[in-house]
């Protein structure tokens, strides 16, 4: 039996959601049938079409579509066309925010988890309470947190870069 978070969690402001992932487990299941459980140790938020630095910044189009849903779904986007980038929607329909996953134990930086996880883009919109694949697991452990400014995000200008949205599990 599983202790998947369920839709409830991800239907909040990401600005709820992303601190409380930290310290619960990202649960991948390989093709092979191998299970394995990584503690999310440090996450990004993105909140809303009026936030600089946040992919709908730039309204509704075919990459961001998937942030337009209600919370619970995955967003995935590639970097220096080699990278994906894994994110979880949250929020309500039609307010577009999404946290991005930074690290996860032993697994420093977005792209090197996403490439350990096997993510790519047949991850876009997969529900992570439906999932098979891929989901999110209570711990149960309190999450004691530092925040800080996010990162690679300059040109968002210095309102949006430096809001301590990055959440770094103690």
């Amino acid at each position: 039996m599983t202790d998947k978070l369920p839709k409830e969690f991800f239907v909040r402001d990401v600005l709820e959601v992303a601190p409380e992932l930290l310290g619960q487990y990202l649960v991948r299941k390989y093709k092979t049938g191998r299970i394995c459980r990584y503690l999310i140790t440090e996450v990004e938020a993105y909140r809303g079409e009026e936030d600089k630095a946040c992919h709908a910044n730039k309204g509704r189009t075919k990459r961001t579509g998937i942030m337009y849903n209600e919370g619970g779904k995955i967003y995935v986007y590639l970097v220096y066309g080699m990278y994906w980038m894994l994110n979880f929607v949250t929020g309500e329909k039609n307010n577009p925010q999404a946290v991005l996953i930074r690290r996860i134990e032993n697994f420093k930086g977005p792209g090197i988890l996403s490439r350990e996880l096997k993510v790519n883009k047949s991850f876009y919109g997969e529900d992570l309470i439906s999932s098979n694949r891929i989901w999110i697991e209570n711990s149960h452990k309190k999450n004691d947190f530092d925040t800080a400014s996010r990162v690679g995000i300059d040109y968002a200008g210095d309102k949006w870069k430096n809001k301590p949205w990055r959440f770094i599990l103690k």
